[in-house]
């Protein structure tokens, strides 16, 4: 019997996979933090003997060359990427086993030049295929990532690939994608936890549809992907290390202000809630959570120093793992505890927290300003009569295009209007957090009619 662990990474939209015989294991894009790898296949009582990429990721820091070398596996990457360390080069066709276990080589070209898929036999029988960003679970992996100039190229090549492993593998083949599970990799939105190529033969549209149609809505459908993603590629062609995940050092009194002036970024993971209610001026607002890594990833200039306020060390802790996997290894110090703890005396920064219904409610009573922070589609898709649109991604570069007077700020759910407000919090700018799922808004009649988008 053949068993496929999951090591899921929720904050990043991510899986790696873990294949054991029962004897032997086989790895599939590990993520950076390797002891969560090396503690399933102990648990398991096996030995990784080999791992395998995929592809270059552009959306994290593989584990994979530090894995390999941590259990004295062979390193399986594409022999037609470039990289700078020393692998075991594979291609299309190529047969590699593995214990009772067989890994058949499978080019899968769409969501990068050189992706590969992995068909995981035994005895002749298909048990899965590891698509890592080709054939998704609804969707495929997007095509634009190595630059627009080929995304129409690479969307053609997606959709053939798709289209070659529906017609090798049998319909019963477990599909196990590396992403799809909130990845901004992901071409359109993903659906459902398991698959198999049959399910896909009925629900994935580059199945469903043909090539010509599927380019178009690929390509049409392709949204703004994280700032940090330019940073992924080089680092894994470079062959990152595994993070050093030792406790960031304590931060001394008064340490806090002198690096918010100094230019550094001193975030604050505590609930957004408490933040509004008393933080340190100048400190910026990433609660602790699945979306925390992925923007503030996508906004902290490239390299800028970090220090991390949470309310426990363990918060910290889990915040410094998952921006290792992205290669921020920058934290220089960390706080934790009640503010008066870490303030250094100094008085605290405060700004009101409401709803929808509390701006319903005030409007016209008094001019505010209303700022709107999600993404185009969105705004495209539902908005607020009178809002000023500026997308959060967007919104470090143009804050001076902010109107005076009063910012009222929203997006989806609260939790991207919570950063801008703390951005602009730093600037000196008076602002009220809306803390509501922008449905209510449709529902209370505040935005225009119009199907938001479920992401």
């Amino acid at each position: 019997m053949i068993e496929i662990v999951v090591i899921a990474t929720p904050s990043l939209g991510d899986r790696g996979y873990l294949a054991t015989d029962g004897e032997v294991a086989l790895v599939i894009d590990p993520q950076r933090d390797i002891d969560r790898v090396l503690a399933a296949a102990a648990d398991r009582n096996t030995r990784i003997t080999h791992v395998f990429e995929t592809h270059i990721h552009n959306d994290y820091v593989t584990g994979g060359l530090a894995l390999a070398r941590a259990a004295g596996a062979a390193y399986h990457v594409n022999a037609a990427d470039t990289v700078s360390f020393d692998r075991t080069p594979i291609g299309d066709g190529d047969v590699i086993d593995v214990g009772r276990m067989r890994v058949r080589v499978i080019a899968t070209p769409g969501h990068t030049f050189n992706h590969l898929a992995y068909a995981l036999e035994r005895d002749g029988e298909s048990i899965a295929v590891f698509t890592g960003g080709s054939l998704l679970y609804g969707s495929t992996g997007r095509t634009d990532l190595l630059g627009a100039a080929h995304s129409a190229e690479l969307a053609h090549a997606q959709h053939q690939s798709a289209r070659r492993l529906a017609a090798e593998l049998p319909e019963d083949t477990q599909v196990c994608p590396t992403h799809g599970f909130g990845s901004f990799c992901s071409a359109t939105p993903t659906s459902g936890e398991s698959s198999t190529i049959g399910v896909e033969l009925k629900a994935n549209p580059a199945l469903t549809m043909d090539e010509d149609d599927y380019v178009e809505t690929i390509l049409a459908g392709l949204d703004v992907y994280p700032a940090y993603y330019a940073h992924m590629a080089p680092a894994n062609a470079a062959g990152p290390v595994a993070p050093a995940l030792e406790p960031p050092r304590r931060a001394e009194s008064g340490e806090l202000r002198r690096r918010i002036e100094a230019g550094e970024w001193v975030v604050d993971l505590r609930a957004r809630v408490a933040f509004a209610a008393g933080h340190l001026p100048g400190a910026l607002a990433f609660e602790l959570g699945d979306s925390m890594v992925t923007y503030l990833g996508w906004l902290i200039p490239w390299g800028t120093p970090l220090t991390l306020i949470g309310a426990t060390a363990e918060d910290v802790a889990a915040a410094q793992r998952d921006l290792a996997r992205i290669g921020i290894d920058q934290v220089l110090a960390q706080a934790t505890g009640d503010p008066a703890a870490w303030s250094g005396g100094e008085p605290l920064g405060s700004y009101p927290v409401t709803d929808f219904a509390g701006y319903q409610r005030i409007r016209d009573a008094q001019p505010v300003v209303l700022l709107d922070v999600r993404r185009d589609s969105e705004w495209d898709a539902a908005r607020i009569a009178g809002a000023v649109h500026i997308p959060l991604h967007e919104l470090p570069r143009r804050v001076g295009e902010v109107p005076d007077g009063e910012v009222w700020v929203h997006c989806q759910a609260g939790y991207r209007a919570s950063i801008a407000a703390s951005l602009l919090d730093a600037t000196g700018r008076n602002v009220v957090l809306i803390d509501d799922d922008f449905g209510v808004a449709q529902r209370i009649g505040l935005a225009t009619e119009g199907a938001v988008p479920a992401y």
